[in-house]
């Protein structure tokens, strides 16, 4: 038996006022495709973010793949989607430039992408069906094409955990259905899938694990 994907032993969590989950206990086994199910406020997010060493302050056991957690030291073969409503979009790249910033740990000190880097961005579009969207500037597309955009990003790693925080939020329920079939073909290759959704109705029914 492989570690688990993820394991909080009485974890409390949050930020410089204070903690905002205390006390927390989960495990997720390997392969899973998990829903973390709340109302907004409920922090979710938070615990997403201790999960790949972006909350501040923690205490207790973090671990992802076997690995502790550290807050500042984000887990290794891990992709993160963040929440499409914090993407700065002004910012002026286009839907192949955020891909490739996925790569940079494997660049090392490259400063641009190689063939091969422009072969695997363009592959993984493709995979993704936004690959006619590869020069286009991120301000100029649906919520559900920026939501693909940045699940490219945090593919092209080839993690073994993917970590999505409201992936469906703001979207249509024609492309609400679409991600989460996507999402399900992917947890089909392997990949274990770790989700929020505060859409409890509508989403959770659709997971085959929930907490």
């Amino acid at each position: 038996m492989s570690a688990p994907a993820v394991v909080l032993d009485n974890v409390s969590c949050g930020y410089q006022r204070g903690f905002v989950l205390s006390g927390v206990d989960l495990r997720i086994r390997t392969g899973q495709f998990v829903g973390l199910i709340g109302p907004s406020g409920a922090g979710k997010t938070t615990l997403l973010r201790t999960m790949v060493g972006l909350t501040p302050r923690v205490t207790g056991r973090v671990e992802v793949g076997g690995r502790n957690v550290t807050a500042g030291s984000p887990p290794a073969s891990v992709g993160y989607v963040p929440q499409v409503g914090m993407i700065d979009w002004s910012f002026p790249v286009t839907v192949e430039n955020v891909v490739v910033m996925g790569k940079q740990r494997q660049m090392g000190w490259l400063p641009w992408p190689s063939k091969q880097d422009k072969r695997d961005v363009a592959d993984i579009l493709d995979r993704l069906g936004i690959g006619d969207l590869a020069t286009r500037h991120i301000r100029d597309l649906s919520g559900g094409q920026q939501q693909r955009t940045f699940l490219a990003r945090a593919l092209i790693s080839k993690p073994e955990l993917l970590i999505l925080d409201e992936p469906t939020a703001s979207v249509d329920i024609r492309t609400r259905d679409e991600i989460l079939h996507l999402l399900a073909d992917i947890n089909d290759t392997g990949i274990t899938i770790v989700i929020t959704t505060h859409e409890l109705n509508s989403l959770a029914a659709h997971l085959p694990w929930v907490v």
